[in-house]
């Protein structure tokens, strides 16, 4: 395909990831402030129609996979109308879902029929106190419902997604390792990221994914790399010995992996993001309604997307080469 987008490192984008809504459910202490967020007022929010818009124009263009984000889209209404909108357009042959879990058990089957093929399920904890403290709030009770409603109703895979975070949940990488060990889950642990913090206080909790695999050797576990999970993107993924399920680390930090990066962003108030780090943003949504504009803006991104985030010398406190987003994560999509 000759007119696929393409950056001038020669790397091919054929995934986007779609923010539905600023909002959430919840409060995530790497996410959001607990208090004093502004949200996007409903009118600046993209319709559904604008995002179909998008996606038809870029369908074409070799974009075949979309992950629908947020805040949490299940606050949004209606989303499966957004997801069987989204599947009838041709060439786009996966659609997938990032949660933070609350609401999937009320909505998985009228998801997975929309056309949801897999979800990624955000749980940073297993104990209810925790996870209580980790999300301001959140019942863990409800995640683990909606795990069991996701495998009943036929996602695959299912991922959970646990932010490793030093001195929160360090000492539950055991017990996340176990649930791989009886279960067709994927656990990916993913560093913690300076995403929309101003200040060097988000070392606290930064540690090094080396964690993981310490705690297998420290348990006697075997484990060797596989390759047989739908949708790794950019982790690394491990099989323990014997088990059913997988574990995979994400190092956007120590060890980024922007050489393959095959992502676009679009927020849920119309920027294209080609850099979840930097604070280069394009608002497409003034070109609602015409095609050949939506599609020069994305190329335009591309023409300035960087060869790399920089987000290690955030970590070693070195100076970078240009500004990086004070957007939180919730603002972006994650």
């Amino acid at each position: 395909m000759e007119n696929r987008l393409i950056d001038r490192y020669g790397r091919v984008h054929d995934y986007l990831r779609i923010s539905v809504t600023d909002r959430c459910n919840l409060r995530c202490v790497y996410c959001m402030p607990e208090e004093g967020m502004q949200f996007e007022p409903g009118h600046r929010i993209l319709s559904y129609e604008e995002i179909v818009e998008v996606v038809a124009t870029l369908a074409p263009l070799g974009v075949k996979r979309l992950r629908l984000t947020g805040g949490e889209p299940l606050v949004r209404k209606e989303l499966d109308r957004l997801v069987a909108m989204l599947s009838a357009i041709p060439g786009i042959e996966d659609i997938a879902l990032s949660t933070n879990g609350i609401y999937l058990a009320a909505f998985a089957e009228r998801l997975k029929k929309a056309g949801i093929t897999r979800v990624n399920v955000s749980l940073d904890s297993l104990d209810s106190d925790r996870y209580a403290a980790v999300t301001r709030g959140g019942d863990v009770r409800k995640v683990l419902a909606g795990l069991q409603e996701s495998r009943r109703v036929g996602f695959d895979p299912i991922k959970l997604n646990v932010v490793l975070m030093k001195g929160t949940n360090d000492d539950e990488v055991e017990r996340f390792l176990r649930m791989t060990q009886e279960e067709s889950i994927h656990v990916r642990f993913i560093e913690y990221m300076p995403i929309g913090f101003e200040s060097p206080s988000w070392k606290t909790r930064y540690l090094p994914l080396e964690h993981v695999l310490d705690t297998c050797r420290r348990k006697g576990w075997s484990f060797a790399p596989c390759r047989d999970v739908y949708g790794n993107g950019p982790a690394n993924s491990y099989r323990l010995n014997g088990a059913v399920g997988t574990f995979g680390l994400i190092h956007p930090v120590s060890e980024h992996f922007c050489g393959s990066c095959n992502r676009l962003r679009l927020t849920a108030d119309g920027n294209i993001k080609s850099c979840l780090y930097w604070s280069d943003e394009y608002n497409v949504r003034k070109h609602a309604g015409d095609p050949a504009a939506i599609e020069a803006l994305f190329r335009r991104a591309l023409a300035a997307k960087p060869e790399t985030h920089e987000m290690a010398a955030a970590l070693d406190g070195a100076s970078r080469s240009r500004t990086s987003t004070v957007r939180r994560m919730s603002q972006i999509g994650g």
